[in-house]
């Protein structure tokens, strides 16, 4: 920068002489033409907006927002609706003990003489399916069921009778109050009077053919009667144990 400034008059006199100082007019014709502009551009270059950088940012968290929460109920979607699924798949369990019972274990023994069918009304399937439960529930054998159900068949054609027709006998097996079975009432409940017949079977009666094991408990007249109902009884607890 000069430190001598010219006055505006001699300034405007200098240029209007080139002749005279030609080399020195055009120099600072130059420097006043490139001045200019510099000191234009400088002034009046407007200044950066300072929110150019707000909004990419705001929609940048907007979108992470959403992604997020997008994920959050996915995820949340999924769990709920696996869940039914798995409960369901815990539901199916076996509904009787002597499931699956075939014949070897219904009849281990075999029938002896001829054999013997009746129709069954739903009061003596009923009946017939306390029994097999009673047995069930003591733990026993499938044989053991045939064996009380063709007893019952003997006595009573598995009939909960609860009149007397014998002396004082009652109920599915026709046992006695005075010989000590129970009370009335109680030799009327089929389950009841199942489980008092069944807890008196003898220690071996799986090796032992169908009427004499069930004779050892009853004492009847005639024990071989309860033979002849060894088949339907077995096919009577096969078709409740496996339906």
């Amino acid at each position: 920068m000069l430190k001598n400034r010219m006055s505006t008059s001699a300034f405007r006199t200098f240029i209007s002489s080139p002749r005279r100082y030609p080399a020195a007019a055009l120099a600072l014709a130059a420097v006043g033409v490139g001045v200019a502009p510099l000191t234009a551009s400088a002034a009046t270059a407007p200044a950066k907006p300072a929110t150019a950088h707000v909004a990419p940012a705001s929609v940048k968290a907007t979108a992470s927002t959403a992604k997020a929460t997008a994920a959050s109920t996915t995820k949340t979607t999924t769990k709920t609706t696996t869940t039914p699924a798995k409960t369901t798949a815990k539901a199916a369990t076996p509904t009787s003990l002597f499931a699956g019972s075939t014949t070897a274990t219904l009849e281990p023994t075999g029938t002896v003489g001829s054999q013997s069918h009746i129709t069954l009304d739903s009061d003596q399937w009923s009946n017939a399916t306390s029994i097999v439960k009673a047995a069930e529930d003591m733990h026993l054998s499938p044989y053991a069921a045939t064996i009380a159900v063709a007893t019952s068949m003997q006595e009573s054609k598995l009939q909960n009778l609860n009149v007397a027709v014998d002396h004082d006998s009652l109920g599915l097996f026709q046992q006695r109050p005075s010989c000590g079975w129970g009370t009335p009432s109680q030799l009327n409940d089929p389950t009841y009077a199942a489980k008092a017949f069944l807890k008196n079977l003898p220690s071996g009666y799986q090796s032992m053919s169908l009427h004499r094991a069930a004779q050892d408990v009853q004492a009847s007249f005639n024990g071989s009667l309860y033979s002849q109902w060894e088949d339907q009884a077995a096919h009577i607890v096969s078709t409740i144990v496996n339906h």
